[in-house]
């Protein structure tokens, strides 16, 4: 007969490995899992309907719009995307530069999604002005093959002359939907045009001081935001 207790303490492991978020992993694994897959981002070729080199033109009329005022354009750019299934938003120069400039230094960061069951951690990578974020699971199984489900694009063409850098987002939506998209998108500004010095520090530690960075910390400032608690509440409502 087997040994009660040894099942017991099986059970036990099976229900806190329940517990921990979606995409959870030992942090040697983690941080391995993070290093690899950073090393290949930027690198993988373009697929699932994302746009290889996504150009502002290729969106609208650069010259035409130059003779319109920094609302004016702000405007144009929700219009245009309001009735598209995407995330979208018009940053003011300043925010984007102080982004830019931590993101030379820490290119790398972590977000983590409210789901039904837990959190489910994206990591983010910037390559240029693109921000492309792939699930950490998906990482963790596929290691360099892993897609990006989301790629955030800014355009910072018309900063100097009206003040605003343009950005706008693909996605997988076989992955995530647009409520989701937007609270990744919403922790860029979280995490890297915060002005606590503890929320950007955390961007600071996994970039460059990998093995004492604590993944739980993210959910912790996610939560302390209030950033995913709308999200959190409809995923509650669906499922009753």
């Amino acid at each position: 007969m087997s040994d009660p207790a040894a099942f017991e303490s099986r059970l036990e492991k099976r229900s806190e490995f329940r517990k921990q978020p979606v995409g959870h992993s030992r942090q040697g694994d983690f941080i391995k899992c993070v290093e690899q897959k950073t090393d290949a981002l930027g690198k993988q070729s373009v697929n699932r309907g994302f746009t290889k080199d996504k150009t502002l033109s290729s969106i609208f009329n650069i010259e035409m719009v130059k003779e319109k005022t920094a609302e004016e354009i702000k405007q144009i750019w929700q219009q245009y995307f309001a009735a598209k299934d995407t995330v979208y938003a018009v940053i003011p120069a300043e925010k984007f530069d102080l982004i830019w400039n931590r993101a030379q230094s820490c290119p790398t960061f972590l977000c983590a999604l409210p789901r039904r069951e837990g959190y489910e951690f994206f990591v983010g990578q910037w390559t240029g002005t693109e921000l492309h974020f792939t699930a950490l699971i998906n990482i963790q199984t596929r290691g360099e093959a892993a897609a990006s489900q989301l790629i955030l694009y800014h355009y910072p063409e018309l900063k100097e002359e009206k003040g605003i850098v343009l950005m706008t987002a693909e996605m997988d939506s076989t992955f995530l939907n647009v409520a989701e998209a937007q609270c990744i998108a919403n922790q860029v500004q979280l995490f890297y045009a915060t002005d606590r010095k503890e929320t950007y520090g955390l961007v600071e530690t996994f970039n460059l001081r990998p093995n004492e960075f604590k993944y739980m910390s993210v959910i912790a400032e996610l939560e302390q935001s209030g950033l995913g608690a709308e999200l959190k509440c409809a995923q509650n409502q669906n499922k009753t």
